[in-house]
């Protein structure tokens, strides 16, 4: 197992509120991780499996069931399968609060974002805090895991696929995930469309990496109609799958762009989409560089603190930002992310940075020296940015 450095900000929530919540896609860790905090924290912790009937039928009179266990911390896994768990549970904290039980009773694990959870999740306000758990990052890699940067762009942050034994092992995990995906999990949340056109968008995504989508071009091109399209992007991301990374939409008397970029979050799922299966096949697509961006783009987010919104920034006359971290009205980075080992900006960057008054302007590439270079930008890798980023308060 990796011992994930979330693993200690998770086990401070729990010092610190009544539940606390892990989100992530599926097979991301989030059980394996829950399983070594409650080891910690408390002897006889308690596991549900909200997918297991099993456990389920535990759950027949839920409240007797938790009075059962006051005292240990219990686990819910799969919570999204059981949204009326949140109305319960809050009135099992409410009146444990009043005999003195007052945090760290409830793991509560989910496959789904607060926007596919919210009117559950909003029972919860003010007992309950969240975290996001990634794929594994550059970050936690280096120095750490004799694995190259490189390897994890190419199989991805899913610790089954990033530790596979073997590249077809891995390539095989990736194919049969996103197949469960498709057949089981996609449809539980949406209206049934046969698994064969889910994977067509999907792969359509993939081949668009980081691109603005026309719903309803797209949707033409799936015999569906733009708002079935939208419903369904809209899930990916509700799933975690997907990230929209939004316009930056300052008032600048510019004429911006409106529209999000759509990138797949795990660049190993971008890649086993397109079938390719070793660097160099990547390295020769024309996908190389989209991927390098979503690659590097979900890297920097996963470190950026609760509360700062990245952004991307263009306008129809040509300006164009990858990545705008936009802390405060005094300062705003501005990060351009490019494959080479050499390189160079363009002056639509330059401009972008004129536009949103950009108080420092870096270039992300794969190379491990920091070096400047013209017009006051820093040319940094991937790690020192992270770094850099997580250094930040909003």
């Amino acid at each position: 197992m990796i011992d994930r450095p979330v693993k200690a900000e998770v086990s401070q929530l729990l010092d610190e509120f009544p539940a606390v919540g892990i989100l992530g896609p599926r097979q991301i860790g989030k059980t394996t991780l829950a399983e070594a905090i409650a080891s910690v924290l408390t002897p006889d912790p308690v596991y549900l499996d909200l997918e297991s009937p099993t456990d389920l039928a535990k759950l027949y009179e839920p409240e007797a069931y938790f009075d059962l266990h006051v005292g240990k911390l219990v686990i819910l896994d799969e919570i999204q399968r059981v949204p009326e768990l949140f109305t319960i549970l809050r009135g099992v904290i409410d009146r444990r609060r009043r005999k003195g039980f007052k945090t760290g009773q409830f793991l509560i694990l989910g496959s789904a974002s607060l926007d596919l959870l919210k009117q559950s999740s909003e029972s919860l306000a003010g007992r309950i805090a969240y975290k996001e758990l990634t794929g594994i990052t550059a970050l936690e890699i280096a120095g750490l895991l004799p694995i190259e940067q490189d390897t994890l762009w190419l199989r991805g942050g899913f610790p089954d696929s990033l530790l596979a034994k073997t590249a077809a092992a891995s390539f095989r995990w990736r194919l049969n995930f996103i197949g469960t995906y498709l057949e089981r999990d996609v449809p539980q949340f949406g209206p049934r469309i046969p698994a064969v056109t889910l994977r067509r968008l999907w792969t359509m995504l993939a081949h668009n990496q980081g691109g603005q989508l026309n719903m309803a071009q797209l949707g033409a091109n799936l015999d569906l109609s733009a708002v079935t399209t939208k419903r369904y992007i809209e899930l990916l991301e509700d799933l975690l799958l997907i990230r929209s990374l939004r316009p930056w939409s300052g008032n600048l008397g510019k004429r911006l762009v409106k529209t999000p970029k759509v990138y797949i979050r795990d660049s190993g799922l971008t890649h086993a989409l397109l079938n390719l299966t070793t660097l160099d096949e990547v390295l020769g697509h024309p996908v190389v560089g989209a991927s390098w961006e979503g690659f590097v783009i979900e890297n920097l987010l996963s470190c950026l603190p609760a509360g700062i919104t990245p952004w991307f920034y263009r306008t129809s006359a040509g300006a164009e930002i990858d990545l705008v971290i936009d802390l405060n009205s005094d300062k705003k980075y501005a990060i351009e992310i490019k494959r080479s080992q050499s390189p160079a900006v363009s002056k639509g960057f330059h401009l972008g940075c004129e536009d949103i008054g950009a108080t420092e302007r870096f270039v992300v590439y794969p190379g491990k020296e920091t070096y400047p270079m013209a017009n006051g930008v820093t040319a940094m890798s991937l790690v020192e940015m992270m770094e850099k980023l997580a250094k930040l308060s909003a």
